[in-house]
This record gives structure tokens, C-alpha cells and sequence, in this order.
């Protein structure tokens, strides 16, 4: 990776106005479905696992903009999130944030009631971020009692749990994981009465489309996958074949599965994933085990904090060209669709990482898992072990037999800073808080591009609708929120998304049909018995 520099993070660090398209570690928790099993070596490939696509804010699609041959896209100046809270300039009234920085409790419950809890400061700071930032840990919990949005980013493109984990509060964190993964399932269920009437509208079609994985990093390049999915969609009802059962950024595990949703079933059993090899079902569960949240502390408390994020400020669409002499705009068949090429200009992929949380030896141990995934994961044989006792092998080797619990850290050293002091501060200057940042950065420009079909049946929204059933598996997601940016006409039947930092995908829609099924498709056949865990990652 290019352009790297490892900081600390002073008070004069600029907020960033890019549209967020990747998300940090706790994004694992904000899937639809939750693990019904983690395994100690499932526990080793989920740290590197946790990178999301989020919904791009539809306050910025509106404010992008399109030319003629070359389209520029343009982000508006007012900061969005997911959860529709707007930055607000210096000079308002932030009584409630002020509260929580004075540690005022009582206070806070008589205003709790009638303010925005989810409002933003200058700085980009909801009141919880302030709470878990400064460890007002009653201030914390009285805000998530009354439904704090936790799934929210500051102008540095960090959330509450992000600082939570900074902050090294083991309580404090479990709160903030248990409210994230509530509110996410509340989300989806506010939204499903509106996807089950889009589904019901939209005709019944077979899609087939293909994956192909590619990295800059030579060892991950020989490693990484393809995979041809297709989708059955009739009623209220979706089937999604696939060989790809998991994909991180740096392992994959294949198969023959089929994923049935069924839109006529109670939510806790509307989704099962077939495993036609062994002849078993699963359904995949809403709600995870007590230990299953210890185990994910675990791992957020002992792993980097990721916030990664693709620019599309200067972001453009120019017409591909081709030919030697004379030039001409590129156009060709995808599949059956004929379709225009652009090039896609101006996109940077930034990434950081913070590991001011982290022990010596935790950054070793990373580091060796980082090692040993890229060379197939296998464990560390015993004799090394013996051999090397202080080696980086032998510190995963001892980690993978099962670490034990977390501890909180010792608290950072008491703010100094006055509420004046922080509130008044100019905007991306804010006085530090918590923990001192310590932040590895690195940006990279990323080159794509992307076909446009005007003659694919489909149009986008209606995709969107289907991607929206099968975006808990993590690169459809992906292709789901890259299409949410204002793209050139047509519907992309071909294009490049970034998947993982390291790792991009090329994604083409080679058929679609408008057609009717057998409805035993859908349904789980009478020879499959069920296996809870046997997919323990989904």
C-alpha cells in the first residue's frame, strides 16, 4: 500500500467530507444475520473480516452532478450519516452535549426527553461520542437507554464504539455492541414491510452474475476466488446459489450453497442457507449468545480499529476509448446487453488504523495472523513452539488455543479541557479527548471501470431491492452501496468495486430472464437434516 505514515493524531486533524463506503470493526456487528458459533479459528479470520459497505446518504446523491461526456460528482459541504444527523455549524445550542462533557447526569435525564440526543456539535460528536470519549459512563448508559444511535461517525470518521474501544472500558464497549446489533435489527424490521411490497411488484426473473477477485498484493493474488451466483426471485420469495460460502480480505471457503429467503415467514425464519453437499440446512439466527458477544469483545479490544472510507470528491465518468488510430467510444456486449464503457477517474481509497489500545504483544500477534492467513492459516506446529518460544508463530499459537478475557485498560489521564475550550474550537481542530490517538494512514487512488447497459430489463432500484435481501453476505453489500452513487445511464451490467482495502472485484451480469419456477426451489428439500452450527460465521 502506497502513501502510508504512521501518527499520532493531534488536535489539528482535518475532519474528512468523503462519502463513506467502507466501515470500521464494529460494522460486523450490524449484519442483518449473527453468528450461532465462533470457533477459535473463526475467532483468528473474523479480525480481518470486519470491513463494510455502508449506504451512501441520500442527501449526497442528490447533490452529485453529471455533465455531458464527463461526469463529475460532487459532495455536498453539510457532513451525513446513515442515521439522517446533520453537522450543525458553531454558534447553535448544544445543551445536551454540554451535559454530558460537565458529567452533569441529572441534568441530562431532565433534558434527555425533549433535545435531539442523536445531534451533532461542530466537531462531528454526538453526545454518546462525547460520554465514551471523556468515560462519563453514566452519562453513556442514561443515552443508550434512550436509544442513542451508536451506528454514527464523527467528522474524523470515527463512531462511539470506535472510541469505546480507545478508551479500553470492557463494560462499556459490551453496551455499545448490544445497542448496535438492537438497533440494526430494528432497522431492518422498520424496512421490511417496504422491501416485501417492492419485491411483490417487481416480475419474477433468473439472474446470473459473476465475481472475479483480483489484489495488488502478490499473495493474496494467487489465493483469491471467482464465483458465479445465480438468482431465482418469485413473490415474496429469493434463491441465491453460489460456491463462495465466506470471503474475507484474506481467506475464502467454498462450497455448494444455496441461500432461501422467504418473505411469507416470520423474520426469525425467513432466511436458510443449504448446504447441498452435505445434505444439511441452517437458519440463520438474528440474535447471538452471551458468549458469542465476549468473544467479539475479545476480538475488538485486541484488533486495530478500522475506518476506511472511498472519496468521491473529484470522482468523474469520461467515455472509454478504443482503437489505434481512430479513436471512437468504446462499446460492447456484455453477456446479451450492449453496453457504453467509462473509465471512472478520481476515486482514492483512504484507509486508517488505530491501535493506541493495543499491547506490544498484541500487535505481534496480529501481525503473525496476518502471516499466517496469507499462507493458509494453518496452526503453528508444537515443536516450534518449543523451539521459538518468543516468536511472533508462537505468540498466535498461544492465542488460538483460546485467550482470555479482556480486561478494561487503565482509564487515559483526566481531560483537561474546558467545554468553551472544545466548542468554540474551529471547525477540524477540536482539543483532543480520551486516549492519544495513535493512527497508521494510507491512501490509494483506485481505477476502475464500469459498463452501462440501456438495454438490461432491470433498472437499478429494482436490483437495489433485491441486493438489499442478500446484502448481509458481505460482498454483496458491497456491490449494493457502490451502485448507490449517481452513475452515467443505463444500468451497469459491468464494473469495479473495491471489496477490501487490498482487494477489488470485478462484477458482470452475463444473463437475465424474466421467468416462473417450480416452487420447491424455495423450500428446504425433505432429505436435508439441520446443522445449527454449521456455518458458524453467518
Amino acid at each position: 500500500m502506497t502513501g502510508e505514515k504512521i501518527r499520532s493524531v493531534r488536535k489539528d486533524h482535518r475532519p474528512s467530507k468523503d462519502e463513506d463506503l467502507l466501515e470500521p470493526d464494529e460494522e460486523a456487528a450490524t449484519g442483518t444475520f449473527t453468528a450461532s458459533k465462533t470457533s477459535n479459528k473463526s475467532r483468528a479470520s473474523k479480525i480481518f473480516s470486519n470491513h463494510k459497505l455502508i449506504k451512501s446518504a441520500s442527501s449526497q446523491q442528490h447533490n452529485q452532478q453529471i455533465n455531458a461526456n464527463t461526469h463529475t460528482l460532487s459532495t455536498p459541504d453539510v457532513i451525513d450519516d446513515n442515521n439522517k444527523n446533520p453537522i450543525i455549524p458553531t454558534g447553535a445550542d448544544f445543551l445536551v452535549h454540554e451535559c454530558v462533557f460537565r458529567g452533569d447526569v441529572r441534568r441530562l435525564s431532565s433534558l434527555i426527553r425533549t433535545q435531539n440526543i442523536a445531534q451533532k456539535d461542530a466537531h462531528g460528536n454526538t453526545p454518546l461520542h462525547l460520554a465514551v470519549m471523556m468515560g462519563n459512563k453514566e452519562c453513556a448508559h442514561l443515552l443508550l437507554a434512550h436509544n442513542a444511535p451508536v451506528k454514527v461517525k464523527n467528522a474524523q470518521g470515527w463512531s462511539p464504539l470506535a472510541e469505546a474501544i480507545s478508551y479500553g472500558d470492557r463494560q462499556m464497549i459490551t453496551a455499545l455492541l448490544r445497542k448496535l446489533k438492537q438497533q440494526s435489527r430494528e432497522t431492518v424490521e422498520d424496512k421490511r414491510p417496504k422491501l416485501l411490497k417492492a419485491l411483490n411488484e417487481l416480475g419474477d426473473f433468473y439472474l446470473e452474475l459473476h465475481w472475479d477477485f483480483q489484489s495488488w498484493v502478490p499473495l493474496l493474488s494467487r489465493i483469491l476466488p471467482s464465483d458465479a451466483c445465480k438468482i431465482y426471485k418469485q413473490g415474496l420469495n429469493i434463491r441465491l446459489d453460489t460456491t463462495l460460502i465466506d470471503f474475507t480480505d484474506m481467506k475464502c471457503q467454498r462450497g455448494d450453497l444455496s441461500f432461501i429467503f422467504n418473505g411469507n415467514a416470520v423474520p426469525a425464519e425467513s432466511f436458510v442457507v443449504l448446504d447441498n453437499e452435505q445434505k444439511v440446512y441452517q437458519r440463520i439466527h438474528h440474535e447471538e449468545s452471551e458468549m458469542e458477544t465476549e468473544e467479539e469483545v475479545d476480538i475488538l479490544m485486541s484488533s486495530d480499529v478500522y475506518s476506511a472510507t472511498l472519496s468521491t470528491k473529484s470522482i468523474t465518468f469520461s467515455r472509454a476509448q478504443t482503437g489505434w488510430l481512430f479513436r471512437e467510444d468504446k462499446t460492447e456486449r456484455v453477456g446479451n446487453f450492449l453496453a457504453d464503457f467509462y473509465s471512472v477517474n478520481g476515486l482514492v481509497l483512504e484507509s486508517r488504523k488505530r491501535r493506541e489500545h493495543l499491547s506490544e504483544e498484541d500487535i505481534l500477534r496480529n501481525k503473525a495472523i496476518m502471516e499466517s492467513l496469507s499462507k493458509g492459516g494453518n496452526l503453528i506446529e508444537q515443536n516450534f513452539e518449543r523451539n521459538h518460544p518468543s516468536s511472533p508463530e508462537t505468540v498466535l499459537s498461544r492465542w488460538n488455543l483460546g485467550p482470555a478475557r479482556r480486561q478494561s485498560l487503565t482509564a487515559p489521564s483526566p481531560n483537561t479541557v474546558s467545554w468553551e475550550e472544545y466548542i468554540t474550537a474551529d471547525n477540524g481542530r477540536a482539543p483532543h479527548l480520551g486516549r492519544e490517538l495513535v493512527c497508521k494512514e494510507s491512501k490509494k487512488n483506485f481505477k476502475a471501470t464500469i459498463a452501462m447497459s440501456q438495454d438490461f430489463p432491470l433498472g437499478i432500484e429494482s436490483l437495489l431491492n433485491v441486493l438489499e435481501v442478500i446484502a448481509p453476505f458481505k460482498h454483496f453489500n458491497k456491490l449494493r452501496e457502490f451502485v448507490q452513487m449517481k452513475l452515467p445511464p443505463g444500468f451497469p451490467v459491468k464494473l469495479d468495486i473495491p471489496v477490501f482495502p487490498t482487494i477489488t472485484a470485478t462484477v458482470t451480469f452475463h444473463e437475465f430472464r424474466y421467468d416462473e419456477f417450480d416452487q420447491t426451489i424455495f423450500t428446504i428439500p425433505h432429505d436435508y437434516k439441520e446443522d445449527p452450527s454449521r456455518f458458524p460465521d453467518l
